[in-house]
């Protein structure tokens, strides 16, 4: 069988002793552990960290101990990453993810400058910049201005991370709620039946067009404490990286330019972008496996 005399021993002692039981695998922790950090020196480790935000190069100094010490204590404690705890508390922020898919639906809305027809100061100097906005306004009267500002409506699933977002002209509550009936034709699309839709505290998600929009097709309309961004975060991380891979990821040189350049990042997104969170796969992976069992 390729193994020792002693690892076939064991095997079949365990066999002998517990029957079949006895042959899946065990970890590997020892029964006891004599020279573990004792309680009140990790105590003391874990409130350095979560009240001066010392990392173990500091806090071993302090304590006396190796900073590879300190650093396996942080590690057991889960408080080796700051972008872990939150700063003002150093308390531990406590992660959730739905069980599957369209049990909870975060929307949101980040808001965007336009960009006159041209480009602005991101491609050309700021003067040249100004001017150029000027003209695409004066050529523009008796429509829309070009200066003021797109609203991204996005939606995203808590499970699957499955995203949709449109530019919008405005964050009223009509386009609000004619932007989620698009949204969830979209998800009903791609098999998912929406249950809860989880917004902040915006005037236009606390209309009674919005909530007869999500009643008429019985979804449940959840919204976050005031000033709490970290209850809807997985739409506010999603924003994030809008702006970082979608709205500059290049300079563009109109409006338009940018906006048609949004098809193309959510196919990436949803379809082929590796997701940290979902073992470095893309979301349409969990849409179609929702019990997260990859192969």
């Amino acid at each position: 069988m390729g193994i020792s005399r002693t690892t076939a021993h064991k095997w079949v002692r365990r066999w002998r002793a517990e029957g079949d039981a006895g042959l899946y695998d065990r970890s590997s922790r020892p029964l006891t552990t004599p020279h573990r950090t004792p309680a009140d020196i990790e105590s003391r480790i874990c409130e350095l960290r979560r009240e001066r935000k010392l990392g173990p190069a500091r806090i071993g100094p302090i304590l006396a101990m190796p900073a590879s010490t300190v650093h396996r204590v942080l590690t057991r404690h889960q408080l080796n990453r700051l972008r872990w705890m939150d700063r003002p508390t150093g308390q531990v922020i406590r992660r959730y993810e739905r069980e599957r898919p369209g049990e909870l639906v975060h929307v949101d809305i980040k808001k965007l400058g336009n960009i006159p027809d041209g480009g602005g100061h991101r491609i050309m100097p700021r003067q040249q910049a100004a001017t150029n906005r000027q003209a695409t306004t004066d050529a523009r009267k008796g429509g829309s201005p070009v200066i003021g500002y797109s609203f991204v409506h996005t939606a995203v699933d808590d499970h699957s991370r499955l995203a949709y977002s449109e530019v919008l002209t405005d964050e009223r509550k009509e386009t609000a709620a004619s932007f989620w009936e698009r949204a969830n034709a979209f998800f009903s699309a791609h098999g998912i039946t929406v249950e809860r839709v989880l917004t902040d505290n915006g005037s236009c998600y606390r209309s009674r067009l919005f909530a007869q929009t999500l009643d008429a097709t019985g979804i449940v309309h959840k919204r976050t404490r005031p000033y709490r961004p970290q209850t809807n975060g997985k739409v506010e991380r999603l924003n994030r990286t809008l702006l970082d891979e979608w709205a500059y990821v290049r300079p563009y040189s109109s409006n338009a330019e940018r906006t048609k350049a949004l098809a193309d990042f959510l196919h990436t997104y949803n379809y082929h972008r590796c997701h940290t969170a979902l073992d470095g796969r893309p979301p349409i992976s969990r849409v179609n496996n929702p019990a997260g069992q990859y192969t």
